[in-house]
């Protein structure tokens, strides 16, 4: 199951990071690629750094278990719950990846302040505002249900923190910057990352609370 689970990683990191790039860059002449943000240390850029994070433990996990260098379950549980996890995280980059593409040729690795996109509003994102983050953690928490390690659960924890963290303070701003009332309308009717979950109501999103 480990060795299973390795390769679903490399091959999700493959399609949803080095194809989309290769995919995007050839359609538009850009890669997408915006790096991290924020001074260093500041929470803006501890956004981009529990990315990276998350990317080599979750790398990591499966590599060790492998290895024989962890050790993971063994018996029916654990076989049914894995195979349940690999078919999860099948789902999440295959997800990822259709989100990437609804964005069309706004789809980015980061946020540049001085660029304008379009706002996406329909397909997944009529359902969740963040999509390819929405994916990316059910791929994660796919990945650690079939290889349950210390290593894999730290992964999934980076990549929530990270994601709460680029959404939060990188990412809405600078949508509603761009986008006002569209944006505050979109928001206030489309669940942050889960359905129904997190809208930002009009009348508190110049304070930031959300319910």
């Amino acid at each position: 199951m480990s060795a299973a689970a390795l390769w679903f990683y490399i091959g999700g990191l493959i399609v949803t990071f080095g194809l989309r790039t290769w995919i995007h860059a050839r359609r538009t002449g850009d890669t997408g690629f915006r790096g991290i943000s924020g001074t260093p240390g500041s929470l803006r850029w501890w956004a981009g750094v529990l990315f990276v994070f998350a990317l080599l433990l979750g790398l990591t996990a499966p590599t060790l278990a492998v290895m024989g260098a962890t050790a993971t379950p063994d018996g029916p549980l654990a076989d049914v719950l894995g195979r349940a996890g690999l078919v999860i995280a099948g789902i999440g980059f295959v997800g990822v990846l259709a989100a990437q593409s609804g964005m069309g040729t706004s789809w980015r690795i980061g946020v540049d302040e001085t660029e304008r996109t379009s706002l996406v509003t329909d397909g997944p994102f009529g359902i969740v505002r963040n999509p390819v983050f929405t994916f990316m953690l059910t791929a994660q928490a796919g990945l650690t249900l079939a290889v349950p390690t210390l290593v894999s659960g730290a992964a999934l924890l980076c990549l929530l923190l990270a994601v709460e963290l680029q959404v939060r303070l990188i990412e809405e701003p600078h949508l509603l910057h761009l986008h006002g009332d569209a944006y505050r309308h979109f928001a206030a009717h489309t669940g942050r990352l889960f359905p129904r979950i997190g809208y930002t109501p009009l009348a508190a999103q110049t304070t930031g609370e959300t319910r």
